[in-house]
C-alpha cells in the first residue's frame, strides 16, 4: 500500500458500549449486594447471583475502563501502511502488525461481535507486547481458542466489518501472502 488508511475510533460507538457496560456494572453491584431482589424461577440461589453480581462489576468495570480511556484517544484505530497494520482497537492491542509476520487471517464471530484474527509465525513476538496480565492472559486465551494471539474488532470503528476485510486481504494478497 502506497498511501497510508487511517480508520478513526467511532466515538458514538463507544459511548454506547460505554452505557450498556454502566448498566451492566450497576446490576451487578445490586445483585452483588442485594441478591435476593434478582430470586426468580430462573435464577434461585442467591449465592450463585452474588457471585455473578461481584464477576459482572469486575469484568465490565475493567471494561469501563479500558473504553473510558479509548473516549479520550485521540490516535486513529487502526492504520493499513506499507509497513503493516497498526492496531489500537481493544485492550489486547499490539501495535504494529508487519506484513512479513502474517500468514493468514481468518473471520470469525462470537454472538453478534466480528472480528479477525491475524495469524502469525510468530505468536511469541505478539504475546511479549501485552501492556499487563489481563491483556496477556486474554491473548493466551486468543491463542489457544483461535491459534493466534492477535485479533482486530472492528465494533469501535468507523468501518463496516467487510470492507475493513476486504482491504487486508487485498493488502495481502499484494504482498503476496495469501491469495484472496
Amino acid at each position: 500500500m502506497e498511501n497510508k488508511l487511517e480508520v478513526s475510533l467511532s466515538k458514538k460507538k463507544i459511548v454506547f458500549f460505554i452505557i450498556a457496560g454502566l448498566v451492566f456494572v450497576i446490576i451487578g453491584f445490586f445483585g452483588a449486594l442485594k441478591p435476593e431482589y434478582f430470586l426468580s424461577p430462573l435464577f434461585r440461589n442467591p449465592d450463585v447471583i452474588q457471585i455473578s453480581g461481584i464477576i459482572g462489576v469486575c469484568f465490565f468495570g475493567l471494561g469501563l475502563i479500558f473504553l473510558l480511556r479509548k473516549l479520550t484517544d485521540n490516535k486513529p484505530g487502526l492504520i493499513i501502511d506499507q509497513n503493516g497494520i497498526t492496531d489500537n482497537t481493544n485492550a489486547t492491542s499490539v501495535g504494529l502488525i508487519e506484513w512479513n509476520d502474517i500468514t493468514g487471517i481468518e473471520r470469525r464471530q462470537v454472538m453478534s461481535n466480528k472480528f479477525l484474527i491475524i495469524h502469525t509465525d510468530v505468536p511469541e513476538k505478539y504475546l511479549s507486547r501485552a501492556k499487563n496480565i489481563i491483556s496477556r492472559k486474554a491473548m493466551e486465551l486468543n491463542y489457544k481458542s483461535y491459534g493466534s494471539p492477535i485479533s482486530i474488532i472492528s465494533n469501535s470503528l468507523k468501518i463496516d466489518f467487510e470492507d475493513l476485510e476486504k482491504i487486508i486481504l487485498s493488502e495481502l494478497a499484494d504482498k503476496g501472502r495469501v491469495s484472496n
